[in-house]
């Protein structure tokens, strides 16, 4: 890997946003790679905006995206891809989990939430894979674990062993969930490879 790859995570408190930050990070530094990573917190811990960036690379000077850069966005709600898709770069790819999360602004009726962000998204970028991540987290044994899928949706796009992730997985989470994170990782992987061959 001769290039930084940016990633930025649009999450939702409580979704696992920062886990799965934690985990892309550690495969990378695992990859022998140069890692930076910064979160953004939203006001409140559960519900609020929480976007990440990771950047790994030979050389990563700034834990900083530059405006434009994004590489890989990845949505885990459909109007938090919507807000941070303005800094994708041309080509760049977006992976959006379909669930969509009201924010406590619009159930207050101080805004509104945008009408088909998906469809919108697809708009705005050529390379678009919608993951129902709270359904296949579900069938592999609890809606915690969205982040993982995300994370397995991830990695059919970063060119790291299959293992250097699923090491990662196993180092963040607790012991007892190991295996369903595992299940829920290789889901999600599945899922965008099935997709990314056919398109």
């Amino acid at each position: 890997m001769n290039t930084i790859v940016n990633i930025r995570l649009a999450t939702v408190g409580g979704q696992g946003g920062v886990l799965a930050s934690s985990v892309i990070a550690q495969a990378a530094f695992d990859a022998g790679l140069q890692v930076k990573k910064r979160e953004v917190h939203g006001m409140s811990q559960r519900g609020g905006v929480v976007t990440s960036d990771v950047r790994f690379g030979p050389v990563v000077h700034s834990p900083m995206v530059p405006e434009g850069a994004v590489d890989i966005l990845l949505g885990f709600e459909q109007g938090e891809a919507l807000r941070a898709v303005h800094d994708l770069r041309p080509g760049g790819v977006v992976i959006v989990n379909t669930q969509v999360i009201v924010p406590p602004i619009v159930a207050t009726g101080k805004a509104s939430y945008p009408v088909n962000p998906l469809a919108t998204l697809r708009e705005k970028a050529s390379r678009v894979y919608a993951v129902d991540a709270l359904k296949i987290a579900e069938d592999a044994g609890s809606v915690k674990a969205v982040s993982t899928v995300m994370v397995g949706a991830l990695s059919a796009f970063v060119d790291f062993p299959e293992d250097a992730w699923l090491k990662a997985i196993r180092g963040k989470v607790p012991p007892k969930t190991v295996a369903l994170n595992e299940r829920a990782f290789a889901a999600g992987r599945a899922v965008v490879q099935a997709a990314s061959r056919g398109a």
